[in-house]
């Protein structure tokens, strides 16, 4: 896609909430002007040493994806956050963060980059680490070494030139753990060479880390 014709300015939203509300949130949205999403299934994490004894840490979570112009995520955010109650501890988390285009979607239309848009230092950022399965818990371990509180973890799948093995010659696309983490803007860095040390991402096939700005939230609680 040329962006050189003028930026788009797409926010893309993710909302992460309890299990069997995520289709809730996207039939909500899509009536305030939002007009499709993807659910996808993960589960939360947290530090406490009593919920980890009770085996109660791992918690079903739903994330809901969408995207639209900026001036509807705006809209709708207002409104959502009004009937989901977000600012409420234990009703979800709620974020954006910027893209510069959406391919495959017919339903926005190009528009210009605000000037100066960005130029501020984010308050948060999202950290998500693509890992081979089995390896997310030992993300999320890295990560809260580094001060994080706690992530979603997410089942996907991938393949790249060094992401295959052979089974009887056969190419086999190996399962992958998707991690998100959302930092303050402060301890990313440090939660980013944590899991780079820790999970040697440096090293080809080990995985893959990429951060995003957050641009506007709800839901979170230091």
């Amino acid at each position: 896609m040329n962006t050189n014709m003028g930026i788009p300015v797409f926010e893309l939203i993710y909302v992460v909430v309890n299990y069997g509300m995520g289709s809730k949130v996207l039939h909500a949205a899509k009536k305030y002007g939002i007009r499709g999403g993807t659910i996808l299934l993960g589960k939360g994490t947290v530090k406490n040493s009593f919920l980890n004894f009770l085996s109660l840490y791992d918690e079903s979570r739903e994330i809901v994806l969408l995207g639209a112009d900026k001036t509807t995520v705006d809209y709708a955010l207002d409104i959502l956050n009004r009937e989901f109650k977000f600012e409420k501890p234990n009703h979800g988390i709620v974020f954006t963060t910027s893209a510069c285009g959406i391919v495959g979607s017919r339903c926005y239309k190009r528009e210009e980059m605000e000037e100066g848009r960005g130029v501020n230092k984010p308050m948060y950022q999202v950290i998500i680490t693509i890992v081979n399965r089995g390896k997310a818990e030992e993300v999320i371990d890295a990560a809260n070494a580094a001060g994080s509180k706690g992530g979603t973890i997410i089942n996907a799948r991938g393949s790249g030139i060094n992401e295959t093995s052979k089974l009887f010659h056969m190419d086999i696309e190996p399962e992958k753990e998707m991690v998100m983490i959302l930092s303050g803007g402060d301890v990313t860095e440090a939660i980013v060479t944590s899991i780079q040390e820790k999970l040697e991402i440096d090293k080809p096939g080990n995985g893959i880390i990429f951060i995003q700005d957050v641009t506007k939230a709800y839901g979170i609680y230091e």
